[in-house]
């Protein structure tokens, strides 16, 4: 059972039940259209220390924006003890933000001129709740982080995690069921890593759940769930296959998961983002003889913009270790009768891939396209020289 805390006594509430339902979360950033999250579900159970896992940019801080009900979503629902938190407004969100969710965020939002103290109490400073009462409360908070001789002092007198533990206590003055940590981690040496985790580990016990949003795979070590924003990509190599397209056929679309690198054996695609105001924007034009969508399985990351057909094209997808071997051998050197002869180069690549999906021989023939078809920066930015 759930333990609250309201003038000092003591509540009793059900216990934690946290779900999250489809969510989508769509904004307009520098123009075109952004889904940090897209269709995203997840349950936890009572007690349980969650970590939301995933790189910088994958929606770990929108999701806790979406819990914390400081940002609403585009669809979908966050459910806690029975509760549609994405539908809540006025006095019932107010309520909900204040005692129902305890947030600590990455940068910890301190106030510079008010000391741990005055930081802590002043959650509680609501009609109601005495000065003396709230500041009670708050040494006690400060003494279960581990920060009873530093009640006075202020947060440029503080290491960033003695910071960090402030804003902790902070985040418990209702005694919440629900907390919420955004990169733990971040800030802290090893030393102080460990000391948050452990209180981390603690806080999170029967009656109150702790979900944490981190980069950092050390964290899982401790958790009892681990929620991965970014599918891992698949251990097996998939072998090279050929994709037929007509006219207006997209490869992919922008935010869908990335898997394959694509050659492109025959015709032309267009990259087209999708902008905010519905409309699309054209980024390039490829043609036979280049590649495309190399950037997203590298890092793992949804299409930053949609691939279609403007004609009909046959394309090769392959994985990204077979392209990165393809791409290590183009740039071997090559004579200079072989950068010369282009066109002769194109003609002999389209037609060794119409008969069969061989990478060695694709290579072979891309050596003498590389320099008139490829963009150089995509062979240097990412691929390591060869030896």
């Amino acid at each position: 059972m759930r333990r609250g805390w309201v003038c000092g006594v003591r509540e009793v509430n059900t216990l934690v039940s946290l779900s999250v339902k489809a969510l989508t979360v769509e904004f307009s950033d520098a123009g075109y259209k952004v889904r940090p999250l897209n269709g995203f579900s997840f349950d936890c159970d009572d007690g349980q220390l969650v970590v939301l896992l995933g790189p910088s940019g994958c929606g770990k801080t929108t999701l806790l924006s979406c819990l914390a009900g400081l940002l609403k979503p585009t669809s979908g629902a966050v459910w806690f003890n029975g509760t549609e938190v994405s539908g809540l407004r006025g006095p019932a969100l107010s309520a909900y933000r204040r005692q129902t969710v305890g947030v600590v965020f990455q940068a910890f939002d301190l106030i510079p001129r008010l000391n741990a103290l005055s930081n802590v109490s002043v959650r509680l400073r609501r009609p109601g709740v005495s000065r003396s009462v709230a500041r009670e409360r708050a040494r006690a908070l400060l003494a279960q982080v581990g920060l009873d001789g530093l009640a006075e002092h202020r947060p440029g007198q503080l290491s960033h995690g003695q910071q960090q533990r402030v804003a902790m206590a902070r985040a418990l003055v209702y005694d919440p069921p629900l907390i919420l940590v955004d990169e733990p981690t971040a800030h802290l040496d090893f030393i102080q890593v460990e000391g948050t985790l452990r209180l981390l580990r603690t806080l999170a016990s029967p009656g109150r759940t702790v979900v944490v949003a981190t980069h950092d795979q050390r964290i899982s070590q401790l958790a009892d769930k681990v929620v991965e924003l970014v599918p891992s990509l698949p251990a097996a190599e998939p072998e090279p296959r050929d994709v037929t397209l007509e006219a207006g056929d997209y490869v992919f679309r922008q935010g869908d998961p990335s898997d394959l690198v694509y050659l492109i054996r025959s015709g032309e695609i267009e990259i087209v983002r999708d902008m905010a105001d519905g409309s699309e924007y054209r980024l390039t034009l490829i043609g036979a003889g280049s590649y495309f969508g190399e950037f997203g399985p590298m890092l793992n990351l949804p299409r930053s913009a949609s691939a279609r057909a403007l004609t009909a094209a046959v394309l090769t997808g392959c994985s990204v270790e077979q392209f990165r071997n393809m791409v290590t051998r183009l740039q071997s050197p090559y004579s200079e009768q072989a950068r010369y002869d282009t066109d002769r180069a194109v003609a002999a690549f389209a037609a060794r891939l119409q008969d069969a999906v061989d990478l060695d021989a694709i290579c072979a023939d891309l050596l003498g396209v590389v320099d008139a078809q490829l963009e150089p920066a995509h062979m240097s930015l990412w691929i390591p020289q060869a030896g």
